[in-house]
């Protein structure tokens, strides 16, 4: 009971606030100079502490999803791989995660875009929540070609229609990668090779909108005549100039796609995920920007609550939060997902940032 009811202040907390002070999830590709995968990512909220946790569900872990209403009467699904997945606000709400076979699931918020199909009881059993439909890719399924197969046969369905929808990145061990949006009620999935995504609007259109700025380059900008007055740039990077600097999804979408494709490659993983965390720490959003002057500021460190990197090829899954920057890693490789046990707990032990004094 105490469940059910956590979840029905969940969503109702969710719609009260307006979905301006959550859109703000921004995702990232790198590939090292062999081919693996790094997939990285942030998630925002302004309205409050996400109580985010990570759940290590092993083979053979039973799930039920929720239905509108908050009753736990939906399609029941049993691990057949194993996998990590970071939550919010209760275990079940798996945000973003990676399996034992190498496939990673996230779902980053889409308001006012996405639609989904309206809720029928009668279907319940085949019903999942869109918030448990990460965990559902990772209980089940290898490949993205797997899902694609499996998913017309579910209906998937907000816990709260007040609330806002979500849109999905999917990554396999080859590095292929799609984009799941649901608009008009009906399934659309996007091959995604630059490997970016933010939020609203929808992601053809994101790409179709980098267009606008084709006069981008990297590097430095040659100096140029205006009548007799010599111009030049006053540092370096000035073929960037007029990139987008606000927090809005499409200007995200495009500072992403340029740091993306700028980014240095490695040979070696370890180094591609460093590299993951420094282009996203340009994309760390101060908890006040998001409220009105004369507006309550939650007491919250940053709107960015963590920022997660996954590892396809090695299995490795990594976090630091904005209570704590310190990054810490799952080694799937290390769990023994045959025998071991359901287990959850808070991302932060400590919500604290550890200072080092030197002497």
């Amino acid at each position: 009971m105490k469940s059910i009811t956590r979840i029905i202040m969940c969503s109702a907390m969710l719609a009260m606030i307006p979905f301006v002070y959550s859109s703000a999830c921004t995702g990232i590709t790198l590939r090292t100079t062999t081919g693996e995968t790094v997939a990285a990512r942030t998630i925002e909220w302004a309205g409050n502490d996400l109580q985010s946790c990570y759940a290590i569900v092993p083979r053979g872990y039973r799930q039920r999803s929720y239905v509108p209403g908050g009753d736990k009467e939906g399609m029941a699904f049993t691990a057949k791989y194993g996998y990590v997945g970071l939550a919010v606000q209760q275990p079940e709400f798996v945000v973003d995660g990676l399996n034992e076979a190498g496939l990673a699931a996230g779902l980053f918020y889409f308001p006012e875009y996405g639609e989904y199909e309206t809720y029928d009881a009668t279907k319940k059993q085949n019903t999942v929540s869109d918030l448990q439909l990460v965990s559902w890719i990772l209980s089940n399924f290898k490949t993205i070609d797997e899902v694609k197969a499996a998913i017309a046969d579910i209906h998937i369905v907000t816990i709260d229609p007040r609330g806002s929808t979500v849109h999905w990145r999917i990554t396999e061990e080859s590095g292929r990668q799609v984009v799941l949006e649901i608009v008009g009620k009906k399934l659309h999935f996007y091959e995604n090779t630059l490997g970016v995504l933010t939020n609203s609007p929808g992601f053809e259109w994101h790409l179709t909108n980098l267009n606008n700025y084709v006069n981008l380059q990297t590097g430095a900008v040659n100096m140029s005549k205006v009548g007799d007055m010599q111009l030049k740039a006053f540092g370096g990077g000035g073929g960037m100039h007029g990139i987008p600097g606000d927090m809005t999804p499409p200007s995200r979408f495009v500072r992403a796609a340029f740091y993306q494709a700028s980014a240095p490659k490695y040979e070696d993983t370890g180094k591609t995920v460093e590299q993951a965390f420094h282009i996203l720490n340009n994309f760390d959003i101060p908890v006040g920007i998001q409220f009105a002057a004369g507006q309550t500021v939650p007491d919250i460190p940053s709107a960015t609550q963590w920022t997660v990197a996954t590892d396809i090829t090695k299995r490795r899954i990594y976090y630091r939060t904005m209570h704590d920057a310190t990054i810490r890693c799952f080694d799937l490789n290390a769990i023994r997902f045959d025998k071991a046990s359901y287990k959850w707990a808070p991302l932060d032990k400590e919500k604290r940032q550890m200072v080092i004094m030197v002497k």
